[in-house]
């Protein structure tokens, strides 16, 4: 084993405890009973995109690149679609069902990024890409248990397939930035503009007539958010960890991982992180860990390692050598 892909075990080792505990901190009720779910959102995205500004800027140096017109109106763009979008949903998920729920669906990305890309950026998609997708699919199924009685919230399962729906469409319109600017830069940057463009639109959300219609259309929760509410000396241990740790670190070493390894090994991030957060959520949060739950993580698995064993295989055939006339 070289030091370059030991060093990126590690880094896939640091990703996955980091990305398990990213829901059951979230739900903890130091930060939920403390915080709004937007604001939340906004302000440890903000956190965390200017604690990745040092990495970034490292990273543009080293390219010797610098960011255009065109690349910030991109940033915005796909900050946009992951912070206002994505993970506004994802943090109303968390707020409205169960974590170990929410972390299990969102596992499922890696595949959604593969059809995407199919679909948008024309890569290939493979046999057993469609049959991961087929997996997750009644993986989902089998945590709602639509034709018995479950306690899963359907409002939160849909919100998380879309969140991470959103996720992987930011993740595929990033790749074509990724090549010349690096990873790092795409998140770092997508994370500030899209955090700023949260707090533009709660702002609005302050106005009056704004406040007034949303609240005439049940829209309360997007009203009047506020800005500094719940930090105190219980909740701003679990918001920095949330912000600086969740948000900035977990990417960081996610990015890593990818970088010292391939995009393929990375992946296993989101294959363990099934494993450990419903683990996870029942030790902190006391969520338990029902049968339909059970199964539904053991059709995520499968589905993961439909997705990941055969690009490992592939990978390691040896390449035939074109033979010289």
């Amino acid at each position: 084993m070289n030091r370059n892909f030991a060093l990126g075990c590690v880094c896939i080792a640091m990703a996955t405890l980091i990305f398990s505990s990213m829901e059951v901190v979230l739900k903890h009720p130091a930060l939920s009973g403390a915080f709004h779910p937007l604001q939340i959102t906004m302000e440890r995205f903000l956190v965390g995109g200017l604690c990745l500004i040092p990495v970034a800027a490292h990273t543009l140096k080293k390219k010797g690149v610098s960011l255009t017109g065109h690349d910030l109106a991109y940033f915005a763009m796909t900050g946009f679609l992951n912070v206002c979008l994505g993970m506004v949903l994802f943090q109303l998920a968390v707020t409205f069902g169960q974590a170990n729920v929410v972390a299990v669906i969102f596992s499922g990305n890696p595949i959604f990024v593969t059809v995407l890309a199919a679909l948008i950026l024309h890569e290939t998609i493979r046999w057993n890409n469609i049959l991961a997708l087929v997996f997750e699919i009644l993986g989902i199924l089998v945590i709602v248990n639509p034709f018995g009685s479950s306690q899963v919230s359907l409002l939160s399962v849909a919100l998380t397939v879309l969140s991470a729906l959103l996720f992987a469409l930011y993740a595929v319109l990033g790749k074509k930035k990724t090549a010349r600017v690096g990873s790092i830069v795409v998140t770092c940057c997508s994370f500030l503009f899209g955090s700023l463009e949260l707090c533009a639109l709660l702002l609005l959300g302050h106005l009056e007539p704004i406040a007034a219609a949303l609240q005439s259309a049940g829209l309360d929760l997007f009203a009047k958010v506020p800005f500094f509410q719940g930090i105190t000396q219980e909740s701003l241990p679990y918001f920095l960890f949330v912000g600086i740790v969740n948000t900035a670190a977990g990417y960081v070493f996610h990015m890593l991982a990818i970088e010292k390894t391939s995009a393929i090994y990375g992946s296993l991030v989101f294959f363990f992180k099934p494993i450990l957060a419903p683990i996870f959520a029942l030790l902190i949060l006391g969520e338990a860990i029902t049968p339909t739950i059970l199964l539904g993580i053991a059709m995520f698995l499968v589905g993961s390692l439909l997705g990941i064993i055969p690009a490992i295989l592939r990978n390691r055939r040896p390449k035939e050598v074109p033979a010289h006339e």
